[in-house]
């Protein structure tokens, strides 16, 4: 008769019983679904209710993402928002409701938050987030979902994204279509490595222009939800270096690959961008000239440069575009110079103030930036390229290669 098998039985695999201390008798009946679920279970609860999220819009994609990351038990959400609730929000901006109308959308926000989960603190921030206050306002978050309806915003929260260490969870909707991803994580690319410089200003329709459909920021919005999630829980494939794109129309998804760029301004191998900078003047948004007690930034379309250069004394061309776009074409034949523009205020001594200097890049976002940056330093004679790089291989010199 053998002996019975003891090494087996010792070897058999032990049951580790999951730790719920901690957690109240209503935190397992509401978190009871992920209490059973693979990959959440009580410890993932715990980095849930750890968590700092903030939240940068509570308008038609912050509203379904708040709603979510509320009700999953998120420990913290900030909400950053200047605006009122109008009627006009209501077909697609859930989170708010025909009482709310004239409210402060974060008031609106905490409000319905702590109704769907009142152990979620709700920080609101009544303000309009800014270059002045953005690393100010990021910086006590784990990761930051950005539920923005404009390209400051979206440059804005990247590149502070980036330069805070802080994972971006991006969302966009136009129309019947909508776009979600993650920027700035470890190893990643970022917003910039996607769109280098911002569409020219009226380009691209708002939404109150062109329209979106109703239930199409709930869609984007959960799914910007889902990757915040799995983000914390540190769990499944996020869209780190994937943009999924989705189609309501056709009711489809596709994803396509993205690369971090190694010469990107913010978070290439050498960046040249080390602080934030004024997103509406990058964007083409130029501020009022009246108001702020200046003449306006002069426009000076490629035949008007060509022109002044046959003048005496002829104006400095300065390219302030990174230099792989250098390499790609310049006008060195025609005398330009080339500073980076996130490098023009620590190499301004290189600039003559006796002699009139017209500032160009791509498109002609970047340039304008840089002339507001040079008159503002007292430079006397400063004018923007009108469509800059792209406009002078157009009207000007077709030889040139375009990109």
């Amino acid at each position: 008769m053998s002996e019975p098998n003891s090494r087996a039985h010792s070897q058999a695999p032990s049951v580790v019983t999951p730790d719920y201390s901690g957690f109240q008798r209503e935190d397992l009946i509401r978190y009871s679904r992920h209490f059973v679920l693979p990959n959440v279970g009580p410890e993932g609860q715990r980095k849930l209710s750890n968590a700092k999220v903030l939240l940068v819009g509570a308008g038609g994609l912050g509203s379904p993402t708040a709603l979510y990351l509320a009700a999953a038990g998120v420990g913290e959400l900030g909400i950053v928002d200047a605006d009122l609730v109008d009627l006009s929000n209501l077909q697609r901006q859930v989170l708010h409701g025909i009482h709310q109308l004239g409210q402060r959308k974060v008031s609106s926000a905490k409000d319905r938050l702590w109704e769907l989960n009142p152990n979620v603190e709700v920080i609101p921030h009544g303000v309009r987030l800014a270059a002045s206050n953005a690393m100010e306002l990021l910086a006590p978050y784990d990761l930051v979902v950005d539920g923005s309806d404009n390209f400051p915003t979206r440059y804005l929260v990247n590149d502070a994204c980036v330069l805070l260490g802080k994972p971006y969870v991006y969302g966009a909707v136009d129309r019947w279509e909508g776009q979600v991803s993650v920027f700035a994580a470890p190893g990643g690319p970022c917003y910039r490595c996607l769109f280098r410089e911002p569409p020219p200003p009226g380009l691209v329709p708002s939404c109150a222009e062109a329209g979106v459909l109703g239930v199409l920021p709930g869609v984007v919005g959960a799914l910007q939800a889902t990757e915040a999630v799995k983000t914390i829980l540190g769990v499944g494939e996020t869209l780190v270096g994937r943009l999924l794109l989705f189609d309501a129309l056709a009711m489809s998804f596709r994803d396509v690959r993205l690369r971090r760029n190694p010469e990107c301004a913010v978070c290439g191998d050498e960046p040249t961008q080390h602080e934030l900078v004024d997103y509406d003047l990058f964007c083409g948004f130029e501020p009022d000239a009246a108001s702020a007690g200046r003449e306006p930034l002069p426009q000076l379309t490629p035949t008007e440069v060509l022109a002044a250069l046959d003048t005496r004394p002829s104006p400095l061309l300065l390219d302030v575009r990174e230099p792989h776009e250098w390499e790609i074409g310049n006008l060195e034949a025609r005398g330009a110079i080339l500073i980076p523009y996130a490098q023009v205020r620590e190499r301004v001594g290189e600039l003559p103030r006796d002699r009139s200097i017209v500032v160009y890049c791509h498109v002609g976002v970047r340039s304008a930036l840089v002339a507001e940056t040079l008159r503002s330093l007292g430079f006397p004679a400063v004018a923007n390229l009108k469509g800059g790089y792209l406009a002078w291989t157009e009207e000007v010199d077709p030889s040139l290669t375009r990109y």
